[in-house]
């Protein structure tokens, strides 16, 4: 048993490799920046929670008291601009403190590029953060990755996308580049396998999938495992890394913050120049994942409701990370709240059900067309928009995301609060909530905002019209379907 740190315990790899460390029989305490986000995750109750960025010295001690190994599963998405004052501190932070705990490796996973080549920002912070470990005082196992898939991804789902929507592809000259896919399951066997390596191994180690392809063949051969025509593919010179990014924001869920990056990597071959890794964790004995054995397997969780982590869940920079004060603590703040209730012969568990699925397929029970403008309205400011959807269809757990919403809290059967994630002058959230009234339920609905300035004082005032068609309007729906729900049921 080994005593291990992970920091991104929250995100998509970080959220995956806990429950397998555990499962591996070793002990493990997560680095958090948001305590919260772990509050439903299956494994909480087995884990020390430590609370705290990389630039807090004394929550990186607490975190690693005692740690042999301590997992680096952190990026941010910023311009090179800001990789000095940003990661390369916070990776030097990291490498001190596990230096001075007496931490005896350290495991990163980066990107894989090619040497001696201008690199994207993106890729060029990653090899940086792996070069602090690398001439750190600890050994470092850096992994050098290509493009992810599995469900959930955030490249799978650009792939995915891209392909299900355009029969016809204008795409940049990088659908021609070269790239090995790895599975997400196979990262997470390198990732764990690296806790139990008896040598101190200081060094790099390209991983990738048993393909070698082109951007366009993964396309395709999504198409295929998809039961969809292969899609025609022009390579046209005109697409800038930053115009095919307005592209995918156009036509996949995935907001140009982070398509520009992963687009960016793409502008060179990113292959497997060495195997090394075979002598310390061999491959298993059915070999790696293929590139369409992974997508076979991703779309196959999706459909049965199985995705643990997604790119969904990343944090959304400006969006409030804090939860919403309490109603006392709101002295100080100007505030403006939305607040409806209404009885219904629906019983509290069926209008919980209609609550716990809302958003995603299932929409949001009033005016389509007011919410999919704001929805694109936000992408084009930069956002995320509607189009996030929901991980599962019909159960919601502590930091899901719900389109352009986050659960902050939820107390299932009873009250659900959803934090705003969209582009606006402030801070909002919308709380839903039921409890038991006589032999029906009384349903509880509350929008809350805190505006930031004049514009956001102007904000509220402009949407305050709509309000009784959003909010009226969902109040209503809600309470329909519930008791349709109920009138079914008997």
């Amino acid at each position: 048993m080994t005593r291990v740190l992970v920091t991104g315990a929250t995100g998509y790899i970080g959220g995956r490799l806990v429950p397998q460390l555990l499962q591996a029989g070793h002990e493990v305490t997560c680095l958090v920046r948001s305590e919260w986000k772990l509050t439903d995750v299956p494994w909480r109750d087995r884990v020390e929670v430590v609370e705290g960025d990389l630039s807090n010295a004394e929550a990186l001690q607490t975190a690693m008291d005692g740690v042999e190994v301590a997992f680096y599963l952190v990026h941010s998405m910023r311009a090179a601009r800001d990789f000095g004052e940003g990661e390369r501190h916070d990776a030097e932070s990291f490498a001190a403190a596990a230096a001075s705990a007496g931490v005896r490796r350290i495991v990163y996973l980066g990107g894989l590029h090619p040497s001696g080549v201008a690199l994207s920002p993106h890729l060029a912070s990653r090899a940086a953060v792996g070069e602090v470990f690398l001439a750190s005082d600890v050994p470092a196992i850096v992994y050098q990755a290509g493009i992810v898939i599995g469900s959930g991804s955030a490249s799978f789902e650009m792939i995915r996308h891209l392909t299900e929507v355009l029969p016809y592809m204008p795409a940049p000259r990088w659908v021609r580049n070269r790239v090995q896919p790895i599975a997400v399951r196979d990262v997470l066997r390198y990732l764990v396998g690296a806790v139990t390596i008896d040598e101190d191994l200081d060094r790099t180690f390209d991983i990738g999938g048993p393909d070698v392809l082109r951007y366009g063949q993964m396309m395709n051969g999504y198409a295929v495992e998809a039961g969809l025509p292969q899609r025609p593919i022009a390579s046209l010179p005109v697409f800038t890394p930053w115009l095919a990014s307005q592209w995918v924001n156009l036509v996949t869920p995935v907001p140009r913050r982070i398509a520009v990056p992963i687009i960016a990597s793409l502008q060179n071959d990113c292959v497997v120049h060495e195997h090394d890794i075979d002598r310390y964790i061999p491959p298993p004995e059915e070999g790696l994942l293929t590139y369409r054995e992974a997508v076979r397997l991703a779309l196959r969780r999706e459909r049965e409701g199985e995705v643990e982590t997604s790119w969904r869940g990343a944090t959304v920079p400006g969006a409030p990370s804090d939860p919403l004060p309490s109603d006392p603590d709101w002295t100080g703040h100007t505030v403006y709240t939305d607040a409806r209730e209404r009885r219904s012969a629906a019983s509290p568990a069926a209008v919980w059900s209609i609550i716990e699925s809302i958003g995603g397929e299932n929409g949001w029970y009033s005016s389509p067309i007011a919410w999919a403008a704001r929805g694109w309205i936000d992408r084009v400011l930069g956002g995320v928009g509607m189009r996030r959807g929901r991980r599962h269809p019909s159960r919601l757990n502590t930091g899901d995301v719900v389109d352009v919403w986050r659960v902050e809290s939820i107390d299932r059967g009873r009250s659900l609060r959803l934090r705003a994630e969209m582009r606006m002058p402030g801070r909002g959230w919308l709380e839903l909530g039921v409890e038991p009234s006589g032999e029906g339920s009384l349903y509880r609905q509350r929008a809350v905002y805190f505006p930031k300035g004049l514009a956001g004082r102007l904000y509220w005032a402009v949407l305050l019209p709509f309000h009784g068609i959003i909010f009226g309007g969902m109040i209503a729906s809600i309470l329909q379907a519930a008791e349709r729900s109920s009138g079914e049921r008997a």
